[in-house]
């Protein structure tokens, strides 16, 4: 009986280590923590602690970084930014940022 339960063991633990190949292999396990970290963050976020008040130079970064973030698909840390900095959580996209940096997009920088 003891052999078959450590044999049983052992199969969960080499279908455990191959499950968690497959998902960091297809890149799913990656999100999955962001994600679980995101969630958590929001679960322990304070309701009645307001975020500190944006200048408009702040909002500016925030929105530069947030466009950057998302740009490279880190979009749960773009979410724990917008939680804990107080940012709108509507991201007002690369338009708005060409405008107020006084960017010109071409066909070189529109990959950037």
């Amino acid at each position: 009986m003891r052999n078959l339960t450590m044999a049983y063991r052992d199969e969960i633990q080499t279908l455990k280590t191959a499950l968690k190949d497959v998902l960091k292999r297809q890149g799913i396990l990656t999100d999955l923590k962001g994600r679980i970290r995101a969630e958590l963050f929001n679960a322990l976020e304070n309701p009645e602690t307001s975020p500190p008040a944006l200048s408009s130079e702040n909002f500016l970064i925030n929105e530069l970084i947030i466009e950057y973030l998302e740009f490279n698909g880190y979009k749960h840390t773009s979410s724990v930014l917008v939680a804990e900095s107080g940012h709108p959580r509507v991201s007002l996209g690369r338009e708005f940022l060409e405008n107020q940096l006084h960017v010109q997009m071409d066909r070189r920088t529109a990959t950037v």
